[in-house]
């Protein structure tokens, strides 16, 4: 019995192979979501030929540009800046077809990455998704943040919801 040879990004943590390929073979854009130690990415991929090509990406950094005082900028991973940046993401897509493609990152219910969930699914993008895996309400607007902090993330809301 031979012993089979792991591939090198399956031994650095870095891709299932398994599930790459369900993604794959449904020839549906995906969604892929990543956590930086300073930021959130997320992008929509297609692929062909099993190469992938970002067509929109985005980052919880251009929440800058959309009305985040810069010295906030710390905060650009919060749970309230993630529900942003998925609201903002889902401006961009439209009602696109896609999948959530979330790698082998940890998913922990009301944490980051189910913000930006929600805020795709806040934004229109359809995503079958259980609704208590998301973060409650208040964390989503920052109750739990500095006042000067909550009237940032409203006024941020309605620039992404109004467009402008």
């Amino acid at each position: 019995m031979g012993l089979r040879t792991m591939k090198k990004r399956r031994k650095q943590g870095k891709t299932d192979y398994k599930l790459r390929l369900g993604l794959l073979k449904s020839g549906i854009a995906r969604i892929v979501i990543r956590k930086t130690n300073r930021y959130i990415i997320v992008q929509l991929v297609e692929s062909s030929e099993s190469k992938d090509k970002v067509v929109i990406g985005l980052s919880s950094n251009d929440l800058i540009k959309n009305g985040w005082d810069k010295k906030f900028a710390g905060s650009l991973k919060s749970v309230p800046a993630c529900y942003l940046t998925g609201l903002l993401f889902a401006k961009k897509v439209g009602n696109t077809p896609v999948i959530l493609d979330l790698g082998l990152q940890r998913t922990i219910s009301g944490g980051r990455i189910f913000s930006v969930v929600k805020g795709l699914v806040d934004g229109g993008v359809k995503l079958k998704v259980d609704e208590k895996i998301f973060p409650s309400e208040d964390r989503l607007e920052g109750k739990h943040l500095k006042p000067e902090v909550q009237s940032l993330i409203k006024v941020v809301k309605e620039k992404i919801k109004n467009g402008n």
